[in-house]
């Protein structure tokens, strides 16, 4: 029996107070750098779960899902259809949830090889121009905004 992937996922971008952002090389595709994204699975209890377990599985970095931030921003993009075949037949439509991860400073991280080849750290203007995909680079132009006005908040 195959499993599809459900067409519901989350994109958390990892940064720091700086704005320095954590971006990671996809392994089927070089030219795609990207921020931790991933779909929901039928373990999860809830999207901020989806989050915490995308980042430990693609980063290796342990986090507790209440310290991420949920951004209550969706968006609904066509999936490339080089990807279509990981859903059920005739969905080409996926629904993600943005989150991000503040971390006191850039730190190292453990990439899974079957997904990632490379990471780097950038200033987020460098990182935005350097993601693929739109929903990725946009959520990343909107960071210092979202990042000040929580720290105006607190």
């Amino acid at each position: 029996m195959t499993t599809f992937k459900l067409p519901l996922s989350v994109l958390v971008v990892i940064h720091t107070p700086a704005l320095e952002v954590l971006l990671i090389r996809r392994a089927d595709h070089a030219e795609f750098w990207q921020s931790v994204t991933g779909s929901v699975d039928e373990t999860d209890t809830d999207l901020r779960h989806t989050a915490a377990r995308e980042v430990q599985e693609e980063t290796g970095l342990a986090v507790e899902p209440s310290v991420l931030l949920d951004w209550g921003i969706t968006n609904v993009y066509e999936i490339y259809p080089a990807w279509r075949h990981r859903y059920a037949p005739g969905v080409t439509r996926n629904t993600e949830h943005l989150f991000s991860l503040c971390l006191p400073q850039p730190v190292p991280v453990r990439l899974s090889p079957l997904e990632h080849t490379a990471w780097q750290w950038l200033d987020w203007r460098a990182a935005a121009d350097s993601c693929y995909s739109p929903s990725n680079a946009e959520a990343i132009l909107q960071l210092p905004m979202r990042y000040q006005s929580r720290i105006n908040r607190v």
